[in-house]
């Protein structure tokens, strides 16, 4: 992980974003809802950018921060995306009729590990974006991974858990929990046959998959 003098160097280059953007992040900080943190949204971006992406699966919408930064740097793209918590999905679906991005993304509301029949609907996508539930990332990438095109890329964010991943003692038992998972899932992901997997120490740790 990137240390702090570093860190904030690299946002501060960053540039200002929209104030519907800021007061995202604002709302995000003052509720707890957990978005992405500037670097990796930003790499993230950027990828897709060089990608060219035009259809994008995202697991887990929260307030809608990720997918409007997506929508707002691809135009042309759609974005289906993925929420279960029913007040989250409201917040989100106001800010993007805010943000006048109502024709580019559709929110799906419920579990993503019941919502796949729906999610089939939409056909492929150039780019599965993986945010939701870290206990479950395993089962997110096989459920969804059959959807991607044959040149896709599945970003997956979180990986490194606040460095959490290579501590040798962590004292909560929840927590220990989570990043054993969080570890299998990363060993899993690195040695997957149908993959070229690699980690990028940005922001929370992102994960980007590409098929063979």
């Amino acid at each position: 992980m990137l240390n702090e003098k570093l860190q904030n160097y690299i946002e501060d280059k960053i540039p200002a974003r929209s104030e519907l953007f800021i007061e995202m992040e604002q709302y995000a900080t003052e509720h707890g809802v957990p978005i992405m943190e500037l670097s990796g949204i930003e790499t993230i971006l950027q990828i897709l950018r060089i990608a060219d992406s035009k259809r994008i699966l995202e697991v887990g919408t929260a307030i809608g921060y990720s997918a409007l930064r997506m929508a707002t740097v691809l135009p042309d793209a759609t974005i289906i995306t993925i929420e279960r918590d029913s007040e989250r999905y409201s917040i989100a679906e106001e800010y993007i009729k805010r943000a006048n991005k109502t024709n580019q993304i559709e929110i799906i509301k419920g579990d993503a590990l019941e919502v796949v029949p729906t999610v089939e609907q939409y056909g492929l996508f150039d780019c599965i974006f993986i945010d939701a539930a870290k206990g479950q990332y395993k089962k997110f990438f096989e459920l969804y991974s059959r959807f991607l095109q044959a040149d896709g890329l599945i970003i997956t964010d979180n990986v490194l858990f606040k460095g959490l991943v290579y501590e040798q003692d962590v004292q909560n038992k929840r927590v220990r929990s989570l990043v054993t998972k969080i570890n299998d899932f990363n060993q899993w992901l690195m040695k997957h046959p149908e993959f070229d997997t690699v980690i990028i120490p940005v922001g929370d740790g992102v994960a980007i998959s590409k098929k063979r």
